[in-house]
């Protein structure tokens, strides 16, 4: 049986580094290429020797990255430029132009870290500058919804994610199958961005984030209510407020949010972010208006929301000028960078705050403080955590709800769990296998998942037999689905086609057979009468019908103490206190159903 196997790399029952290897029907497809923000050492990047020892041309078919965040682009130079792949890499336009910005500034702060170590890291272990311009050139653009051949045999499609700007799930075709990669997504538009759509696509595998995989969140107005407050008793106790926000994405959300409420609530304590990098972001959201909001994009000619009235560029010398602010700085974790030191700055008085909005990694600062540490080490030193720390997530990932929603509006024959916590994971698995009734599999890194696949046969139907299923279908008025049974037959041209099996008995000259099942129900003797168990038998079978399908006709006869359904069903009280079930092949379904239920039966005739 063809199998599709998916192996993380990254992101397998953990968050962070998300590289995940689809092999289908013969092509290799290697789906984001991050780092893992809680480590300094190898456990950055992952581990490619699981793909080979050497370069990767001839082993990846296509490289796909789904956003721009660097536990999902992050390990991308390093792949390409040193470990060697000069292979196809497709991404979305802003995705290509906002990229390589976070790429570089990431290893800026990398080499600040490493200029500060006794033992310097090996410069075969990390990119240069001139690695990521060398990488980008290699990147192919493909446009939102558009489908694209990437060789004789395999096809790409983007879909929009939400998430953040340029952020996208790719849909990967190979003949008959197919994966969906949903990368980050948010089933729900906010202030700045709209929310993911994919059409019903039916994928073979559908390979899902799973981030907030049990949690179900409040009302987005209750929590941006909760927020602006807590900003201003901060305000208000000449207090300063600290938050560690990614470059794109929550900054962009949050800075409309306390822009709109300065506005209004005639606010004059300053509002800084992180100069040049979220600066920078704010350009390229000004420059791809059409993949945000509906709102934004209506309302752009008059006035460009990123344009802020309020919000002025931050420098390092206003850490500890007095008075109350608030400071978007970047990255979002508290791992590293201008957020990082300003926490350390700021940490020890408990006048100050630092709101968490998003989801932090183990490892990180960030992770210590939101599991109330009182203690944490930067550079080598110990820092008191005074500082109030809150957590409110505005994250723009899928909960549980949204998770559910796409797996409901896409149809998938299988999910498989990436990028979310091993425990959240086993939960989510069970709700999705209790609903949908599909198979689910959450594969750890280095661990390969083979998903067996049942290739699709295309067989013709005449209208005219469509027809007659259809009026034999709505005889009795049924509602329920019901499986189409029928004679499916190789024609001269090589083709399938389904026949009604009268109609090919007649064209063959064959003679038709027919077939009825028979089944007993023994019954308790403490009944008083036939009479009175024929009777109690009709109103349970009855009541129980008229559940499964109300459309059902009854009918009884004294003579032989039979009960029929739909003409052709027959219910007997036997002398020998047995009920028999006697039913035609093409009403199988309906003959299980009703042995079911007399077999429920207990000595007083209720179910």
């Amino acid at each position: 049986m063809p199998t599709i196997e998916v192996t993380p790399l990254g992101a397998g029952q953990d968050v962070g580094k998300s590289c995940i290897l689809v092999s289908l029907n013969g092509k290799n497809i290697m789906l984001d290429c991050g780092m893992h923000m809680g480590f300094d050492d190898d456990r950055r990047f992952p581990d490619f020797r699981y793909i080979t020892d050497s370069h990767l041309n001839g082993y990846i078919d296509c490289v796909l990255i789904s956003h721009f965040h660097l536990d999902h682009c992050g390990s991308l130079p390093f792949m390409s430029e040193i470990v060697g792949y000069d292979g196809p890499i497709y991404m979305t336009h802003p995705t290509k132009a906002i990229c390589p910005i976070l790429l570089e500034d990431y290893r800026k702060v990398t080499m600040d870290k490493m200029d500060k170590r006794v033992k310097p890291i090996d410069p075969e272990k990390f990119f240069t500058s001139q690695n990521i311009k060398d990488c980008i050139k290699k990147v192919k653009v493909i446009g939102l919804h558009q489908t694209v051949r990437v060789d004789d045999e395999l096809q790409i499609k983007a879909y929009y994610a939400g998430h953040v700007l340029g952020a996208c799930m790719f849909l990967i075709t190979v003949g008959s199958d197919s994966v969906l990669y949903t990368g980050d997504y948010n089933m729900t538009a906010d202030r700045h961005l709209g929310a993911a759509w994919v059409d019903k696509c039916r994928p073979t595998v559908l390979i899902t984030e799973t981030t907030y995989a049990t949690t179900i969140r409040d009302s987005k107005r209750a929590r941006e209510q909760d927020f602006l407050k807590k900003v201003h008793e901060v305000v208000d106790r000449n207090g300063k407020t600290l938050i560690p926000v990614f470059a794109l994405g929550r900054a962009q959300e949050l800075c409309i949010l306390l822009e709109s409420y300065w506005d209004r609530m005639n606010i004059k304590a300053p509002i800084y972010f992180s100069l040049g990098l979220v600066e920078k972001a704010n350009h390229y959201y000004k420059l791809f208006i059409p993949w945000t909001s509906q709102k934004i994009k209506s309302t752009f000619v008059e006035r460009n929301l990123f344009e802020f009235k309020y919000i002025k560029p931050f420098d390092r010398s206003f850490i500890d000028n007095p008075g109350p602010m608030v400071v978007f700085a970047s990255p979002g974790m508290l791992h590293a960078g201008q957020s990082l030191n300003i926490f350390k700055n700021w940490a020890h008085d408990p006048n100050n705050m630092v709101i968490m909005p998003g989801y932090c990694v183990a490892g990180t600062i960030g992770h210590q403080i939101l599991n109330n540490a009182k203690q944490v080490t930067i550079d080598g030193k110990r820092i008191n955590v005074n500082i109030k720390v809150e957590y409110m997530s505005f994250s723009a990932h899928a909960d549980a709800k949204g998770i559910m929603q796409l797996i409901s509006n896409t149809e998938p024959k299988n999910v498989l769990l990436v990028h979310g916590e091993n425990d959240k994971m086993n939960f989510l698995k069970r709700q999705i296998e209790k609903e949908f009734k599909i198979n689910c599999f959450k594969p750890a890194n280095g661990e390969t998942e083979a998903i067996e696949t049942f290739p699709d046969m295309n067989v013709l139907m005449s209208t005219n037999t469509y027809s007659q299923e259809c009026l034999e279908y709505s005889k009795f008025g049924a509602r329920k689905p019901r499986i189409f049974r029928g004679t499916v037959c190789l024609r001269e041209e090589g083709c399938l086609e389904l026949l009604n099996s009268k109609q090919f008995a007649e064209e063959n000259g064959l003679k038709a057979h027919k077939i009825r099942f028979t089944s007993s129900v023994a019954l308790s003797e403490d009944f008083e009468s036939l009479s009175n168990l024929e009777n109690q038998v009709f109103e349970v079978l009855k009541t129980a019908m008229d559940e499964y399908d109300s459309s059902i006709v009854f009918s009884k006869s004294s003579l032989d103490r039979s009960i029929t359904l739909n003409g052709q069903l027959v219910v007997k009280v036997s002398s020998l206190r047995e009920l028999i079930v006697s039913w035609p092949f093409e009403m199988d379904e309906l003959g299980q159903e009703v042995v079911r239920v007399l077999n429920t039966i207990d000595e007083d005739g209720t179910i």
